[in-house]
C-alpha cells in the first residue's frame, strides 16, 4: 500500500464495491461502472485484488425511498478534475476535515451544503 493509500484508508470511514451499489440501486453493475466512467461517481482501487470501491458517503437514501448519488457530487467531481486533481487526491480532499466548514467536504455535501463546498473547490483553482 502506498502512502496515499494508507492516508485515504484512514480518512474514509466506509466503502462500497460496485456490485453492492448496483444492488442498492437495483441496476446492473455495468450501469454503476458507467457512472464511474462518466465521472458522476468516484471510485478508487483498493484491497488485495485492487477492486473498485466508492466511499459510502457518496451514496444517499435508503431502501424504502431509493438510493441515489449525493446531490452535487457529479458537478463537484468535474470541477476538481478540471483543477487537475487525481481520483485519489479528490477522495483525500473530500474526506479531510475542515474546521471552517465544519466537518469534511463529503459531510457538507451529504448535509446539502454543496454550494459552500463548490465555492471552496473553485478557490483551489486560483
Amino acid at each position: 500500500m502506498t502512502e496515499i493509500d494508507a492516508k485515504i484508508e484512514a480518512l474514509v470511514p466506509a466503502w462500497l464495491n460496485l456490485p453492492e451499489i448496483a444492488d442498492m440501486f437495483g441496476v446492473e453493475v455495468t450501469r454503476v461502472r458507467q457512472h464511474v466512467k462518466e465521472g458522476r461517481l468516484l471510485a478508487v482501487r483498493r484491497g488485495e485484488n485492487k477492486a473498485l470501491y466508492v466511499p459510502a458517503a457518496f451514496i444517499d437514501g435508503n431502501a424504502e425511498d431509493g438510493w441515489k448519488i449525493v446531490k452535487g457530487l457529479p458537478g463537484l467531481l468535474t470541477l476538481l478534475r478540471d483543477d487537475g486533481f487525481s481520483d485519489e487526491e479528490m477522495v483525500e480532499w473530500l474526506f479531510t476535515p475542515d474546521d471552517t466548514l465544519p466537518g469534511t467536504p463529503a459531510q457538507a455535501l451529504s448535509e446539502n451544503r454543496g454550494t459552500e463546498v463548490k465555492r471552496r473547490a473553485q478557490a483551489l483553482a486560483v
